[in-house]
């Protein structure tokens, strides 16, 4: 399921920047002084459009051009594989979540017969970590309590670490995203001064273009981060609630094999 929603996150990212790259071509300069000489019958409706679609597609698309194609396809890759992640987990941990009491309901009912097989085919045949790990300690109920306990704690800790496999990537993607964007502020300071220094004199609209640049890659990288930061808690919150009712369900496991005697004391 991984290589899927990395599949498809790549294919989002080419089919954006191939985008953002027709957009570029389309606001080239000499395009843009042909365009502006057939229409200056009319630049009060033009600024009127701009001022109403202020926050409409196309401006997100000028913007990400006017922030510069490197830096921003680095936080836009960050964003799309941060979520690929995100939303990969978030199936996944659904898919973990079972109601641990009607396992354990069944699994009473099995072991008050004395059908320790039936229990073990129970669980292998439940989905979710808390039947794997209940499989684990009916396979060592011969070997006495001791070892039983020990096998659900181990095993408990194996199904922790697939729980939170992934979200290590999660939290890189979450810190590097608002990296990118303070790199492409210095950088746009850097050209905005370096220009200063070639022209010999302050131009307010070079000033201007340099420090626009710099903010447009700060928001976008603490934008993504933004975004990214709300899964992973998610996410946390999730894996905590997971964990606790694995760790209520193994105590009832335990006392229930030896409410029924089924482990070796």
């Amino acid at each position: 399921m991984k290589k899927l929603f990395f599949l498809l996150s790549l294919v989002a990212l080419i089919g954006c920047t191939t985008v953002f790259a027709q957009d570029s071509t389309e606001t080239d300069p000499v395009n843009t002084t042909t365009k502006a000489a057939t229409s200056a019958a009319a630049p009060a409706a033009a600024a009127a459009g701009d001022d109403a679609g202020s926050f409409s597609h196309e401006k997100i698309k000028q913007l990400f051009i006017d922030g510069g194609p490197t830096f921003m396809s680095l936080v836009l890759l960050c964003l799309i594989l941060g979520l690929a992640f995100a939303i990969e987990r978030i199936i996944s941990l659904n898919l973990a979540t079972t109601n641990p009491n009607a396992l354990l309901k069944k699994l009473d009912t099995r072991l008050s017969n004395g059908d320790v097989d039936g229990a073990k085919e129970l669980c292998r045949s439940t989905r979710g970590p808390v039947a794997s790990i209940f499989y684990q300690g009916l396979l060592r109920s011969n070997e006495g309590i001791e070892n039983v306990e020990k096998a659900v704690v181990s095993y408990g800790s194996v199904q922790m670490g697939k729980l939170e496999r992934g979200l290590i990537w999660l939290g890189l993607f979450i810190a590097l995203a608002p990296m990118l964007g303070f790199m492409g502020t210095v950088l746009g300071m850097i050209n905005a001064f370096n220009d200063i220094e070639v022209k010999g004199t302050i131009e307010p609209s070079g000033v201007a273009r340099g420090i626009k640049i710099a903010l447009i890659t700060t928001v976008s990288g603490l934008f993504v981060a933004i975004i990214l930061q709300i899964f992973y808690n998610y996410l946390i919150s999730k894996i905590d609630g997971i964990v606790n009712r694995m760790e209520d369900a193994t105590i009832s496991f335990v006392d229930l094999l030896i409410k029924h005697n089924a482990v070796k004391r």
